[in-house]
């Protein structure tokens, strides 16, 4: 059954609310009452309530909506993992009064991980509008100003390698292998371990890559060709044994071990086919060379990762997915987006005028961006909309009016705010961990991303309340 607050309270509850009164930080105090709106918890509720069709009314009590939504946000405020959660949220009276555990019992590290998986992209996208309109009618935000920009997140992936990538695709189809064995028996294909021979392939690559020589370089194709080899033969066992599975060669008598069974026998039909997109890049890249191979990916496990190449100095190359930032007054972040594939930024400032417009019911006097958003039909279009002036500068302009134009008062201070969003991109990586998404997947990506954000206004919104700059 699942309440939407704690209904029963104890003597510790009382004695904890009264011995840390004077020990809260004033903006969190704050961002305590805003997260007391009904709409937040309902929203949080009715995520939770989908696991099954009774879960508000049947079963015996789980964790309440408030607590789960408390709880999350203190995660993501100071990015911790689940353990430093249970671990943090135990000692301190002051996050057990914050979270409305009181004297209580704190969720576990796995509990909290599978309540965040399940309350998904599409409520946390909810959270963050309703926190975005309780900043509208707390006057916080009037909507006069709009700024944008994009960044990097990145999964959470090692630097992908070919021989790496093979090396990951054996390991993983090997494991289920042995474990289908366990189950089933020995009966059907016989598992043949080849991880060892890999490995040292994979050692004995990154060493012959050292050498920049000819002769170096004819040696890796070899070592290549043998690991592509050992690959193939892992890949071609592993479809044999989906087939066993499949006609019952493979199958145990135990109800529990079948139904396991049949999850090892998806497990393998998902792997074998990356696996092998692995092998057909490393065959194009390594002995064609090839390196635009269609369908490229960079991890067995976060498959939908892309390369994505910025220009910056210290990280030319960035493993994750783009996302899009725009702020309005306030340091509030009015929306996010992360973007399947990545798009040019160009094309990223009238949908960011449009979705300011949605949220905020107004469009905004000045909008501010780098010069990657220019474009002259972006421009006239935000004119069109009813945007007085777009500080987004053309560093290629050869008009001289252009460059007058941006050479204007106004348009300098709107250069000066707009830099601001660096540095709440900066704020959102230090402090809130989307440097690196820590949750599987593309959903996953979303709820990190989406709680990152949502917590960030919170402390902003915190700050702005008890009339204190931010720090």
């Amino acid at each position: 059954m699942l309440e939407r607050r704690r209904t029963q309270t104890t003597f510790a509850d009382g004695l904890i609310a009264e011995e840390v009164a004077d020990l809260w930080e004033p903006w969190m105090r704050h961002s305590d009452a805003i997260l007391e709106d009904e709409e937040l918890v309902e929203i949080v509720r009715l995520a939770l309530s989908k696991r099954c069709k009774k879960s508000k009314t049947r079963g015996r009590k789980g964790t309440p909506a408030e607590v789960v939504l408390r709880l999350l946000a203190l995660k993501h405020m100071f990015n911790w993992s689940f353990d430093e959660l249970h671990r943090e949220v135990r000692a301190n009276l002051v996050y057990r009064e914050f979270t409305r555990i009181g004297g209580g019992k704190v969720p576990d590290d796995k509990t909290m991980g599978r309540l965040a998986r399940q309350l998904g992209p599409e409520p946390v996208e909810q959270l963050h509008r309703r926190l975005v309109a309780i900043a509208q009618e707390k006057k916080i935000v009037e909507g006069r100003k709009l700024r944008v920009d994009t960044t990097v997140v990145e999964t959470n992936i090692h630097y992908p390698t070919d021989s790496s990538l093979l090396g990951d695709g054996v390991r993983v189809l090997t494991r289920l292998m042995k474990r289908v064995t366990e189950a089933a028996g020995a009966v059907g294909t016989k598992l043949r371990d080849r991880t060892r021979s890999v490995k040292l392939r994979v050692v004995e690559i990154a060493r012959a890559s050292r050498s920049k020589g000819t002769q170096g370089q004819e040696r890796m194709k070899g070592l290549y060709q043998k690991l592509l080899t050992s690959t193939v033969a892992v890949v071609g066992q592993a479809q044999r044994f989906i087939k066993d599975i499949a006609e019952g060669v493979k199958r145990s008598a135990d109800v529990k071990k079948q139904a396991a069974l049949e999850g090892m026998k998806k497990e393998l039909e998902t792997m074998a086919p990356r696996v092998q997109q692995v092998i057909r890049q490393t065959r194009a890249r390594v002995l064609r060379g090839d390196t635009h191979a269609e369908g490229k990916i960079v991890s067995l496990f976060e498959p939908t990762t892309e390369v994505i190449r910025r220009g910056k100095a210290k990280q030319p190359t960035e493993f994750g997915k783009m996302i899009k930032v725009q702020e309005a007054e306030a340091q509030i972040i009015t929306s996010y987006d992360v973007y399947e594939k990545r798009p040019s930024d160009s094309d990223l400032l009238v949908p960011a005028i449009e979705v300011h417009q949605q949220r905020l019911g107004c469009v905004p006097e000045l909008v501010a961006g780098d010069a990657g958003f220019y474009s002259a039909r972006g421009e006239k279009a935000a004119h069109e909309m009813g945007v007085k002036r777009v500080s987004v500068p053309n560093r290629s302009t050869k008009s001289p009016e252009r460059r007058k134009l941006q050479k204007k008062r106004w348009f300098k201070k709107g250069q000066k705010w707009r830099t601001g969003c660096e540095g709440r991109i900066s704020v959102l990586k230090r402090r809130h961990g989307l440097n690196r998404s820590r949750y599987q997947g593309g959903d996953g990506m979303k709820i990190w991303v989406g709680l990152g954000v949502f917590c960030d206004n919170l402390i902003s919104m915190g700050h702005h309340l008890e009339g204190v700059p931010e720090t």
